[in-house]
């Protein structure tokens, strides 16, 4: 017996799992829960909250396109800000009484009509419909370095920012060079006694066009949205006319001959700095960063940049490849998240026959439109496989998800079937055609290497083409991809799965 049965289940709280809540809200689907496995909402907003954490997509962008916040501070926004977007959402939409804080999704099987999910409290949830609205960015990624465990002093990921610890009088080990590194580094350097970071790899940088937006400016969005509305497709026009620099990467020269040149003046006296802070990579094979500070921070007397590779950690130490110990108090990873583990730790998902998420993905996660996957029915992922953005907002991709969800909810009510499963073979030509499209793009040629790409060199992560064909393609569902199942007849089993009619 489910001690709780609905339409739809949705697991996270961040923007995509509030942006589903309130799209289905809208379309008179309120027979919905949220899942949260924390105690408050945000999602990666939420987690985390290291010193200068903010986002690197404009903020009129990074948004709701169906609440536009016209009192934005900055142009791009800081965690603080965005958290509290996100209440507010949830609070104007009156979504908190179907969120359900503290409750981890450890298990879901699909049981030929509907999904039956476990939370870790032992709660039963029966639900026809599984959105998993997770994201890939909840996972830390800490790296495994021997004697890391017998290390005497602090160590954190910055995802579990320890605020209680003071930086002052301390010698700090900063690990990894990734978007959150170059934004607390320039935070925490004025107060160590020492920062070394240690850099696996240089990262491209160039200068964040970041500044406050005015008052008068924000008055102007309350009374006009339309100029807002105005502004927003301006960057997005401007950030999309990236992608063919991405598709081509010999039209990203210019892009990198700016990124060379603000390097160079920047280090002009410090050419051996300059030298380790020099990429070896194509700029657009890895997220390109954003930064008026990180290096400034890094040509200040206390701080030095070892590129070395880290060997192990003693009580007080790290122990590079070259024998020199350096002498530590503090170790801070800024080395991302694991993108690669399907849904994620300790969450076993089955679908039809029997068949483990994990199992299907034991190469790398893969799906149709990143937002279905063939043999589990009902089930949708928001920002799944080959959705990720290099260059423009992920708010944008989780609209356009968010329009093919609801369409193929109203298919599934229109025939009156229990479900709707990919099929198969649309699955696999839509991600052949997904890989050649991505072959000699920035991201795979002149032997890039990065997150994006799993271990047998494919790109699950990214989606190669403009966003606006990607809103194209999840605008309507197309019957002959999918299948329908178990056509649903029997008034009881209606009503004990809550299905919602759509007129």
């Amino acid at each position: 017996m489910a001690d709780l049965s609905v339409d739809v289940a949705i697991v996270g709280s961040g923007f995509a799992g509030l942006g589903a809540a309130v799209r289905l809200a809208g379309a008179g689907r309120t027979d919905f829960v949220v899942l949260e496995k924390g105690e408050s909402l945000g999602g990666t907003w939420r987690d985390n909250t290291y010193p200068g954490c903010a986002c690197d997509v404009p903020s009129h962008l990074y948004s709701f396109s169906f609440a536009p916040n016209p009192d934005w501070t900055r142009l791009f926004a800081r965690q603080p800000e965005i958290r509290a977007y996100l209440e507010g959402i949830a609070d104007r939409y009156g979504l908190r009484e179907h969120i359900r804080f503290g409750a981890a999704v450890t298990r879901a099987e699909w049981e030929g009509t509907g999904w039956a999910v476990t939370t870790s409290d032992g709660t039963a949830i029966r639900a026809r419909v599984l959105v998993w609205a997770t994201g890939p960015l909840h996972i830390p990624s800490v790296p495994e370095i021997d004697g890391l465990d017998e290390f005497e002093g602090t160590a954190f990921h910055s995802s579990q920012w320890d605020h209680s610890h003071d930086f002052a009088g301390k010698r700090v080990a900063v690990v990894g060079t990734g978007a959150s590194a170059i934004q607390f580094v320039p935070q925490i350097q004025p107060q160590a006694t020492s920062l070394t970071l240690f850099q696996r790899t240089a990262p491209w940088v160039l200068p964040k066009p970041d500044r406050p937006i005015p008052a008068v400016a924000r008055a102007l969005y309350r009374v006009f949205p339309a100029a807002q509305k105005l502004q927003r497709g301006v960057i997005y026009a401007r950030n999309e006319a990236l992608v063919s620099g991405f598709r081509k990467p010999r039209r990203m020269k210019l892009v990198e001959r700016f990124a060379r040149a603000h390097l160079a003046r920047t280090f002009a006296d410090r050419p051996d700095l300059a030298a380790k802070l020099t990429p070896d990579f194509t700029i657009g094979c890895k997220r390109i960063l954003m930064s008026n500070d990180y290096y400034g921070a890094l040509k200040q007397p206390n701080a030095e940049v070892v590129t070395e590779k880290i060997v192990r950690v003693t009580r007080n130490a790290v122990v590079t490849a070259d024998g020199v110990e350096h002498e530590v108090d503090t170790i801070v990873f800024g080395t991302g998240f694991k993108v690669g583990e399907g849904m994620g730790h300790d969450v076993t998902i089955t679908g039809r026959d029997g068949v483990k998420l994990d199992d299907v993905w034991a190469r790398g996660p893969e799906g149709f439109l990143g937002t279905t996957v063939a043999g589990f029915p009902n089930l949708f992922t928001m920002i799944g496989p080959n959705t990720g953005l290099g260059h423009s907002s992920m708010i944008y991709m989780i609209e356009s998800q968010t329009s093919y969800l609801l369409d193929a909810l109203a298919l599934v009510d229109r025939s009156g079937a229990a479900a709707i499963d990919t099929r198969r073979d649309r699955q696999d030509r839509f991600n052949a055609a997904l890989q050649r499209k991505l072959d000699g793009s920035v991201w795979t040629a002149g032997g890039c290497a990065s997150w994006y790409l799993d271990e047998d060199g494919r790109n699950r992560t990214l989606w190669p083409d403009y966003t606006f064909r990607y809103r194209r393609r999840t605008r309507r569902v197309h019957h002959a991809d999918h299948e329908l199942l178990g056509r649903a007849v029997d008034n009881d089993v209606m009503a004990a799965w809550n299905v919602s009619k759509q007129p």
